[in-house]
């Protein structure tokens, strides 16, 4: 008669067996092969970088959010977080952009507030942006004495060729526009606008005025081109007329 072994060695028997098939199982599971771990290094970085993509995004941080948006578009473009960032990095670099040009225009222009010939007077200024061998000024100015002004102003390179009054053929965003100028008697190297009122209302409904003039130095015809876009008024401070009144 056959002897069977006690319940508790059969359920010992048994938890070994399955152990041993299990280390068995988990042996047989191939190893990732070097595509693969350089797949998921890849979908790694591209999660990483996705996460400060959004980062930048929670911080308004425009200029690094395109800069990242675009880096994980360009190097991980299959990858689920290129076509979460695809959603988003237009809106966002069109959004840059336009600040970004903002921002540049706005820095062309120089606003200052100084004591002038006996008086304070009260100017915004801007170079020509396409320079021909000279910078000239386009200033506009308000001065307590004086009243208000726009000009012209060649630094250190002499005067402009104006007899008297003299027509600048002007554009305005290439709308033509005759404006009348003439030269200081007092020798200044400028060209004073006539209509300075009508001349400001133009400039600041423009981006860009284009003003041909000619140069004493050489008679140089030159045509000077201001991107006028970033003028803020009130920036261009407003002063007290002679005499104390507003």
């Amino acid at each position: 008669m056959m002897t069977l072994p006690p319940p508790r060695r059969l359920a010992a028997a048994a938890l070994a067996g399955a152990l041993v098939l299990a280390g068995c199982s988990q042996g047989s599971a191939p190893a990732p092969d070097a595509a693969q771990q350089q797949a998921q290094a890849r979908d790694a970085e591209a999660a990483r970088n996705l996460d400060t993509y959004r980062q930048l995004l929670r911080i308004h941080n425009d200029q690094m959010a395109v800069s990242m948006g675009k880096d994980i578009v360009q190097r991980f473009p299959d990858s689920a977080a290129a076509k979460e960032v695809q959603q988003t990095l237009p809106e966002i670099e069109k959004r840059w952009t336009e600040n970004s040009e903002k921002a540049r225009l706005a820095a062309l222009w120089q606003y200052q507030v100084a004591p002038m010939a006996g008086g304070t007077q009260s100017t915004a200024a801007t170079y020509d942006s396409q320079p021909a061998g000279v910078r000239v000024r386009l200033v506009l100015r308000r001065h307590t004495s004086w009243g208000q002004s726009a000009f012209l102003f060649n630094d250190g390179h002499g005067g402009f060729v104006c007899k008297g009054n003299c027509t600048i053929a002007a554009k305005f965003d290439d709308k033509p526009r005759a404006i009348k100028a003439y030269a200081p008697s007092t020798g200044e190297p400028a060209l004073m606008i006539r209509d300075d009122k009508g001349f400001i209302a133009l400039l600041e409904k423009s981006k860009k005025i284009s003003l041909p003039v000619t140069l004493q130095d050489g008679e140089k015809k030159v045509e000077l081109v201001y991107e006028v876009g970033g003028f803020v008024p009130d920036q261009w401070q407003a002063l007290p007329k002679k005499g104390g009144k507003k």
